[in-house]
């Protein structure tokens, strides 16, 4: 006897391998036996299903009872195989039906009592379920969050017996419908930002071509804040983009919540943040901050206290939307295309070039601070700026600035000008591609080669600023690349050359 369930851990892209539940019962002394690398809380679901079985009032067999979950290399973690273990041992002992199993996907964790407590990656299993053309038994309380995926047939259970009651056919399950998740336009303001209009300009091209960027400057004048505000620019998600964005948060322990559907996160570890932490990993692989980020943001404030492996590790995935995690025995890939917004101060103690004057860092104390970025990952942030203190009249300035709405607009407009011409974001463009869609005009090609000449610019570092050209000129609604947006692009490479 076996069933079939979604394991979900090892997403590849939301292609998750099946687990196959086996049953098989034997003649012999009592016993419950559970194979196929089963973690603690898997070992568990015994007493679980027993108890679970027994209060429902069905028959525990008193015979050898072996379950095997298949693919035998496969670590299983979680209570979601208690549902269909129960099932397996009424299915094998004749108490329910078998004909209909291979219809359905099945998953929950069960109760003493017999009821269905939620679980964790529902929405990722409902993707791999629905692509497969099974229907999916889980608790109810996951039901609108797998009734996301469009055309998904999704039948909640609030216990055992409802589930029983289905495949005898005595009660049918319902399908659950999909429900509209609006999304309340409660990001932080842009309006509430004072001044700083370089670095508003700055977000503002970020967000239209999907680029990186660093803001450095002296504490309290606004870094944390004007990140904290470039989702509320960014445009909206399409269904693909909210889909795998939401299965990759249905992984993490908090799960995922349905006021996020749709909408850009911010991710902002803390500087003590592990490289694990940040890109994923552990024993049985999990996804890191920047797969959380996936088609969002991820801030990293104070960036030089980042331990600094920690901060190597992003190189990779900045460059491939991926990351890949190795290990002995397996191999986990998981998305991490997303956005790196990151602030520092410009010095140790953070006051190099305040108007007030009382930095006393020594230029030696301030290359080593700086230094504790690497070459190679500033050579990959499109954007470095500074963000200088306010004067007095823009900070006594009572007057809100520019919405993030009226910015959203326009980069809504440059970002629909770039998918009409290529498919993608600027950001994400490759060589070929920036040869083909960001070739400048001849003032332009002269003032490029005047600062490759002068700043010692990289390759990668003169594709990042003619894709940076190409956005700040989609902004302009202009076809051609211009010095003027040449000079513009060069100048966010300058932030931590001054």
């Amino acid at each position: 006897m076996s069933l079939a369930v979604l394991y979900s851990r090892a997403l590849s892209g939301m292609d998750a391998p099946l687990v196959t539940v086996e049953v098989h019962l034997a003649n012999g002394l009592p016993s419950f036996t559970l194979v196929g690398l089963p973690e603690a809380e898997v070992k568990e679901a015994r007493d679980r299903v027993r108890a679970a079985l027994q209060n429902a009032g069905f028959d525990f067999p008193a015979r050898r009872i072996t379950v095997n979950l298949a693919p035998a290399d496969l670590p299983k973690e979680s209570g979601r195989f208690d549902l269909p273990i129960a099932l397996g041992i009424l299915a094998a002992s004749g108490q329910i039906p078998s004909a209909r199993l291979s219809e359905y996907e099945f998953a929950g964790e069960l109760a003493l009592a017999g009821e269905l407590r939620p679980i964790r990656g529902a929405l990722a299993m409902t993707w791999k379920a629905s692509k497969d053309g099974r229907s999916f038994v889980l608790p109810l309380e996951n039901a609108d969050e797998a009734a996301l995926v469009e055309d998904a047939s999704v039948l909640p259970a609030r216990t055992l017996l409802a589930v029983c009651a289905h495949l005898t056919g005595q009660s049918l399950l319902s399908r659950h419908e999909t429900r509209a998740v609006s999304v309340a336009p409660d990001y932080p303001d842009f309006s509430e930002v004072k001044g700083q209009l370089q670095a508003r300009r700055a977000l503002e091209v970020a967000a239209a071509g999907g680029h990186s960027i660093l803001m450095s400057g002296p504490p309290g004048t606004g870094k944390s804040m004007l990140a904290s505000r470039l989702p509320s620019i960014l445009p909206e998600m399409t269904e693909a983009e909210a889909i795998e964005s939401a299965a990759i948060q249905s992984l993490n322990g908090g799960g995922f919540k349905l006021e996020n559907w749709r909408r850009r996160i911010l991710r902002s570890p803390h500087h003590s943040a592990s490289s694990v932490a940040l890109v994923g990993g552990g024993g049985n692989p999990r996804p890191g901050e920047i797969s959380l980020a996936h088609h969002s943001v991820l801030f990293l404030d104070e960036l030089p206290e980042f331990d600094r492996k920690a901060l190597e590790t992003l190189r990779e995935p900045l460059e491939s939307g991926r990351i890949t995690i190795s290990r002995a025995a397996r191999q986990a890939d998981f998305p991490a295309r997303f956005q790196l917004v990151a602030a520092m101060n410009p010095c140790p103690c953070g006051y190099l070039g305040h108007p007030n004057g009382k930095c006393r860092c020594t230029p030696d104390q301030v290359s080593r601070y700086r230094a504790k970025i690497s070459g190679p990952l500033l050579d990959r942030i499109d954007l470095q700026i500074e963000v200088p203190a306010l004067p007095e009249h823009d900070l006594m300035n009572a007057s809100p600035g520019e919405s993030s709405e009226a910015i959203r607009l326009r980069v809504n407009t440059a970002r629909q000008k770039q998918l009409a011409r290529q498919g993608k974001p600027n950001a994400l463009l490759n060589t070929h591609e920036v040869d083909q869609y960001c070739q400048p005009d001849d003032s332009a090609v002269a003032l490029l080669r005047q600062a490759i000449s002068r700043l010692d610019l990289s390759a990668r570092a003169y594709h990042r600023i003619l894709k940076t050209a190409r956005t700040i000129a989609d902004l302009a609604n202009q076809d051609q690349i211009t010095s003027a947006h040449i000079a513009e692009a060069v100048q966010y490479r300058r932030g931590l050359r001054t």
